[in-house]
């Protein structure tokens, strides 16, 4: 099946934010190319999944979805709620570098339960009229409510896990470790070593579990890892080959253009 690719929001803007249309309920696997999401609901029920991860909402929630990663709906009522959906464009014409590391934070989190919803609710009411608005300071208006929402986003809330029950008790084990670790290894028999079972063992749990073997499963945690932070933080290349533990920036580079067709530098002026 062809992964559908969708676009929700015209080309002349470089941020939207509205209420979360109510008519949703189940949606195909799709991906966004030319922004970054971030989806709040106070009500409804159901689960989304991103990539392979799926989380029961729990509402009051929040998901963060990032450019180019694949995500669905599964809803059984009518949600309410609000959407940003925001362009690279918005942060490139951002001097506020506040704002940038909160957006860097919150990208850590691909779902967080929210604990405030009446102070959060009336910074997104503000947020859809001031999107709106014409005038000189609107950027600096529209920046200084994003950070507020974004700081309350972050000190009123706690991580949500994705939904486990149908992975085995092992390939949870792998994922925590893959996500966990300072370093990410880029081997199939560390993670093995460090959980005491084979290679083969390992390959046969992540292919049950998602299709895939184990060393395209961490390949795909490494782009996901190289595309967050090239999007989301101002990390040097370098600094970005070294924390995914490659062993140069050239190494980085000629791996990630492998996997992505274009250098990390077009990837991020993309």
């Amino acid at each position: 099946m062809e992964l559908r690719t969708k676009n929700k929001i015209d080309n002349n803007l470089e941020i939207k934010i509205e209420p979360f249309r109510s008519g949703i309920r189940k949606t195909n696997p799709h991906k966004h190319h030319k922004y970054m999401e971030i989806v709040y609901l106070f009500k409804g029920e159901g689960s989304h999944t991103i990539d392979y991860d799926c989380y029961q909402i729990d509402q009051p929630i929040l998901f963060f979805i990032q450019k180019d990663q694949m995500h669905h709906w599964d809803l059984k009522s009518d949600p309410e709620g609000f959407v940003i959906i925001m362009k690279k464009g918005f942060l490139d014409n951002s001097t506020d570098k506040d704002l940038i590391d909160l957006i860097g934070a919150l990208s850590h989190h691909p779902s967080l339960q929210i604990k405030d919803t009446v102070t959060i609710n009336q910074l997104f009411e503000l947020l859809t009229k001031e999107v709106k608005a014409i005038g000189p300071y609107q950027q600096g208006v529209i920046e200084g409510l994003l950070k507020a929402l974004f700081s309350k986003f972050l000190s009123e809330s706690s991580p949500k896990l994705e939904n486990q029950s149908n992975y085995s008790s092992t390939f949870i084990v792998f994922k925590e470790l893959l996500e966990s670790g300072e370093k990410v290894i880029n081997s199939v028999n560390h993670y093995a070593e460090e959980m005491n079972t084979t290679p083969q063992n390992l390959n046969t749990i992540v292919k049950n579990a998602c299709g895939i073997s184990a060393s395209a499963f961490i390949g795909e945690y490494i782009i996901k890892e190289a595309k967050r932070m090239l999007l989301y933080t101002n990390m040097t290349a370098s600094e970005i080959a070294f924390h995914l533990n490659f062993k140069d920036s050239s190494h980085f580079t000629r791996y990630f253009k492998r996997k992505v067709e274009i250098t990390p530098v077009q990837f991020r002026n993309a």
